[in-house]
């Protein structure tokens, strides 16, 4: 198998797999080594790391560039998250999709928000409209690319998120669309009741209150994220040995 049917099966096994997201060529080969099956973009972590805010404030050159340069270095399945899609205009959405396949990633992630100052759902036929034209593209030229679609009523915090979100799923499971990305979803009866409302896998990601892996697999979960939670961790970690540098008047903290 290519990297690309690698990926796609891991989405149809029977025990759900962890994608480790990375924010630079680094972390990527630390989750290879650790024998994570595939590997994706956390938006947040790399925008954070380069300086940015998160919400395609990262120019998408730098997303591209890295792309190229960890597909370069690591063997397994790398999949990127696109937020919107760095732009709001779906030819170059389309555009981007292509520069992003051809640097050899074999998964994105597209979001039906807009960030900005605050982060607004899009309305369902708006977004339809731009998916549509993504999916005809993809299959028209035989792309090898899993499309996730990230729907974010449990991100917002939205009082109706499964009705919202049962909704939305059946509108992008039509389009024909490979997977469905639900984060911030928590509840086991919300997470069983989103699985078995479509037949494309569900994508979960890291909280504080998730159930465990062995858990979302009898959920029928497919796909766990880490999202921007590693990346965090290890600057909050960072920050502790920093400190300590300079209390202990010694480097005893990081020898």
């Amino acid at each position: 198998m290519n990297s690309y049917q690698t990926f796609y099966q891991l989405h149809h096994n029977e025990t759900p797999f962890i994608l480790g997201n990375i924010w630079d060529v680094n972390s990527a080969k630390v989750l290879e080594a650790n024998n994570y099956p595939a590997i994706g973009v956390s938006s947040q972590a790399l925008s954070n790391a380069m300086g940015y805010d998160d919400g395609e404030n990262l120019p998408f050159e730098i997303l591209l560039q890295l792309a190229k340069k960890v597909v370069e270095v690591v063997n397994i399945p790398f999949s990127v998250d696109m937020e919107g899609g760095y732009s709001r205009n779906v030819d170059r959405i389309i555009d981007n999709i292509n520069k992003l396949h051809d640097a050899g990633v074999v998964g994105i992630n597209l979001e039906d928000t807009i960030a900005g100052t605050t982060r607004q759902l899009q309305p369902v036929a708006a977004f339809q409209k731009t998916l549509e034209a993504i999916t005809n593209h993809i299959s028209r030229n035989n792309l090898q690319l899993f499309l996730n679609i990230r729907t974010d009523g449990f991100l917002l915090g939205m009082p109706t998120a499964l009705t919202e979100t049962l909704t939305r799923i059946k509108n992008y499971e039509n389009l024909g669309v490979d997977g469905i990305f639900v984060p911030c979803i928590t509840e086991r009866s919300d997470i069983e009741t989103v699985v078995k409302a479509t037949k494309l896998p569900v994508n979960v990601m890291c909280m504080p209150t998730l159930p465990d892996f062995d858990a979302l697999k009898l959920l029928g979960v497919k796909r766990i994220s880490i999202g921007p939670f590693l990346f965090n961790s290890v600057y909050t970690h960072a920050g502790k040995l920093a400190k300590a540098i300079i209390a202990d008047g010694n480097f005893s903290s990081i020898i």
